[in-house]
């Protein structure tokens, strides 16, 4: 039986006899794939009334990635074999300028009118300011697939079993989409705020978590200039460990930082003439797992995290500092619903999917005793009101919030389980 300090809630440190845990949370993340499987790919949420009512009954681009991924590695032959079809369905939704929608919705419920047309047929929605990264990881999902699964996307259509990085037309589209959006000098994606997963933080301009994601996909498609990616997204994100910067503009960019930044040891969450301190958790974990941190990066980002007890309580804090309503980078929009004040949703709460790449990070960097501890209590985290795998919970209360059934938080507990038991990186070798 799993031991714990504390209340019983996963508080406290998770002893190291939590396999039994671990292999319940195993089963249940299997099962709960499975209920939320439809035809057309995975749900990012149990199907009920109010999942409904809030949309999360859609395929979702980041959502049906991250699980194409865990379910590829999941073991379960099912759950392989349907692990394309959510960006199958992405993609036959594609924009004509080659942008994968923030999601498709397959079963909108009663038809309803809007100007005179029916919307039960299937929709797609791409965001109010463009939702950059579904089509990073549609792309990045499906070149896994295609590594590890003879039924990557298309099977059936004459494109399984290709090589990594070959582009079918709807990639080559998705490719000159994302490039369109890179600066000619930094070779880094630009994009507006709340344009990416964290969708109403106010990270723009050159964003990390974006741009983590843009240095797997020209590695893994081969894209030109991927080393210039690299060292200039360590000299904008990191400019306090890298060279002076050659081109002017970089260099007014990292002079300010240089002069007013307090915390040295992670990467900054953007940086665009002001810059995000805030601690930016998955970003980070991205940098390291995408491969664009080299090994002294990773052990500086990996300790900074740890120093900052981002999982004290559950994997993981997805900030280390939140940002507060005094706070410059504070938006109006943050405050609708009072859903994103300080320890809340992207500003701070605890995010089990992200911590699944946490564990995945950890394993990665060779720190598997951590790395086991961490995989039990981000069991413990999914079995919160009986294995709710509620979307996230309040950062310094661990009170679940959000809609549970979250298909993503057992996909990436999926992803931790398999990075562990093949001590490795297994997202991005």
């Amino acid at each position: 039986m799993l031991k714990l300090t504390g209340n019983g809630t996963g508080r406290g440190a998770v002893a190291a006899n939590g396999g039994a845990l671990i292999a319940d949370c195993h089963a249940r993340s299997i099962d709960l794939l499975r209920r939320n499987l439809t035809p057309a790919g995975i749900l990012a949420a149990s199907p009920g009334d109010r999942a409904r009512r809030r949309g999360y009954t859609a395929i979702f681009g980041r959502d049906a990635a991250i699980c194409a991924i865990g379910m590829a590695l999941s073991g379960d032959p099912l759950l392989e074999r349907a692990a394309a079809a959510g960006l199958e369905t992405l993609g036959e939704h594609q924009a004509p300028n080659g942008q994968i929608p923030k999601f498709v919705e397959p079963f909108p419920g009663e038809p309803r009118s809007r100007g005179g047309r029916s919307a039960s047929a299937r929709e797609a929605d791409f965001w109010y300011l463009g939702c950059i990264d579904s089509t990073l990881w549609w792309l990045l999902a499906r070149d896994f697939l295609e590594r590890h699964s003879p039924r990557g996307p298309g099977a059936g259509n004459g494109r399984a079993g290709k090589g990594p990085g070959k582009r079918s037309r709807r990639a080559e589209l998705a490719l000159q989409w994302l490039l369109a959006q890179e600066h000619q000098r930094f070779f880094l994606l630009q994009q507006n705020e709340a344009s990416d997963w964290a969708d109403i933080m106010p990270r723009s301009g050159f964003v990390l978590y974006t741009n983590a994601l843009w240095y797997a996909v020209k590695r893994r498609y081969g894209l030109d200039r991927s080393e210039e990616t690299r060292d200039n997204f360590n000299s904008l994100f990191h400019p306090f460990s890298a060279r002076l910067a050659e081109y002017r503009r970089a260099r007014l960019l990292n002079e300010y930082v240089l002069r007013r930044a307090r915390n040295r040891d992670l990467y900054l969450s953007f940086n665009f003439s002001f810059f995000g301190e805030e601690g930016d958790v998955f970003g980070n974990l991205l940098a390291v797992l995408c491969g664009v941190a080299d090994s002294r990066a990773s052990r500086r980002t990996l300790d900074a995290l740890q120093l900052a007890k981002v999982s004290r309580l559950y994997p993981v804090r997805v900030v280390t500092r939140p940002i507060r309503r005094r706070s410059a980078l504070w938006r109006p929009y943050m405050a609708r619903h009072r859903q994103n004040e300080a320890w809340q949703y992207h500003n701070g709460g605890i995010w089990p999917m992200v911590g699944g790449f946490w564990v995945t990070a950890l394993a990665a960097g060779g720190r598997l005793p951590q790395a086991r501890l961490e995989l039990a209590k981000l069991a413990r985290a999914c079995a919160v009101r009986n294995w709710a795998f509620t979307e996230w919970l309040h950062g310094t209360k661990a009170t679940p919030r959000g809609m549970p059934g979250q298909s993503w938080n057992a996909a990436a507990f999926l992803m931790a389980e398999r990075a562990i038991a093949e001590k490795r990186n297994v997202l991005f070798p």
